[in-house]
């Protein structure tokens, strides 16, 4: 039998705004509906979330509803922002969003799932799932952010 798993998972996008205005808008978790389609329900203010704060998000799984308690852990304005929870599936999931400034009124925004300590790994199938996702997600957050009135 092996141990633990390590599994990480990283999509990027590049995005016509600012870098705040893109962490600003994934790291406030109302607008994770909007964005994220297993996300069905979400118990935080409506606002970009600090670190040391928590909130709790319902997922729509295929073996029904989830539970997610998140910590943020870490938040550097205009930069990254992580977020943490412990689960019963797949241990504890690690969320962090980056963002970089490209210096031409765009930024690239990276999304990292980990997954520091899987009891196996994930298969081929559910792997192309979490990219699909990711793909899906990225789209979303890219259109919306672009639509939004710049201030």
């Amino acid at each position: 039998m092996t141990g633990p798993i390590r599994f990480e998972r990283s999509h990027d996008v590049v995005i016509a705004a600012s870098p705040a205005a893109v962490l600003d808008y994934v790291s406030n978790p109302q607008s994770w509906r909007e964005w994220m389609p297993a996300t069905h329900d979400m118990d935080s203010p409506d606002r970009p979330m600090l670190a040391g704060e928590t909130f709790v998000e319902k997922w729509a799984t295929r073996q029904g509803e989830v539970q997610l308690d998140w910590s943020v852990t870490e938040r550097i304005e205009g930069r990254c922002w992580v977020a943490e929870a412990d689960t019963d599936f797949i241990g504890r999931i690690v969320a962090r969003y980056e963002v970089e400034d490209l210096g031409d009124g765009t930024c690239r925004y990276t999304r990292r799932i980990l997954n520091p300590a899987r009891a196996k790994a994930p298969t081929a199938e559910m792997v192309a799932r979490i990219d699909a996702e990711a793909a899906v997600c990225l789209a979303n957050i890219k259109r919306n952010v672009e639509a939004a009135p710049r201030v």
